[in-house]
């Protein structure tokens, strides 16, 4: 990782120069590269519209415009209040991905992060690598079952990320993804810190399983039941007690 910073009209990116040697504000449209494809999936797994596969010869990326979420949506779709360079959603994410990176989890490398400020506010903007072969976790309970196995081992890869002392503020079945081969990746780390251990851990828990939940009310014909849930939580406290 060699971290670089690009002084634009508006703002600055940040980009790690042993991934994209040159960057510029042309570097975040889609114009710039060989193709830009929306990404699509199952159970709002391409997130809210914000969210470009890049490609340029055999290099393939992932671009993500941070847009709010909820009501306040409506008023400020992409808009956040500016507190400073370093506080700005992509520097912000682009550096703990790079630390998880360091620390050997299965996150996205970073590529680029970009802010624009006007005024008072900003847009930002993250560029990360492409994973070869990775899918939801929605998108893969939708094609078939997965066994005691799978649900243990992704029990096991989320208490990983907890005992380093990651927490991820969105845990849910489209940021949770696997590989051709079942292993996790977790993805779209806006927001999320370094924590020490604390109640942080079961919420964060809680969470991803009524993401589960709701998946299947979603849709009734996926893989996915208590016992499965049941699995996973063996395979996260198992982990644990081995830490």
């Amino acid at each position: 990782m060699r971290e670089s910073r690009e002084k634009t009209r508006h703002g600055a990116i940040l980009y790690d120069a042993d991934v994209l040697a040159q960057v510029s504000d042309a570097t975040f449209a889609a114009g710039a590269w060989d193709a830009a494809v929306p990404v699509t999936g199952t159970f709002k797994s391409a997130g809210r519209g914000n969210t470009l596969f890049l490609s340029k010869g055999p290099s393939e990326f992932v671009l993500r415009r941070y847009l709010r979420g909820g009501l306040v949506r409506r008023m400020v779709r992409g808009h956040y209040f500016w507190l400073g360079e370093n506080a700005s959603r992509g520097f912000a994410e682009f550096r703990l991905l790079a630390k998880l990176r360091a620390r050997g989890l299965p996150v996205p490398v970073p590529a680029a992060a970009r802010y624009i400020r006007r005024g008072p506010f900003y847009t930002a903007d993250i560029i990360t690598v492409r994973i070869p072969g990775i899918r939801s976790l929605s998108d893969r309970l939708t094609v078939s079952e997965a066994d005691l196995h799978f649900w243990q081992q992704l029990g096991a890869g989320i208490c990983r990320f907890h005992h380093a002392g990651v927490y991820h503020a969105d845990l849910n079945v489209s940021n949770v993804q696997v590989d051709d081969g079942d292993a996790l990746w977790l993805l779209d780390f806006d927001r999320g810190r370094l924590l020490p251990p604390g109640p942080w851990q079961q919420k964060n828990l809680a969470r991803f399983h009524r993401s589960l939940r709701k998946l299947r009310q979603f849709n009734p014909a996926v893989h996915y039941s208590e016992k499965d849930w049941n699995q996973f939580l063996k395979g996260y406290f198992d982990a644990s007690r081995l830490a």
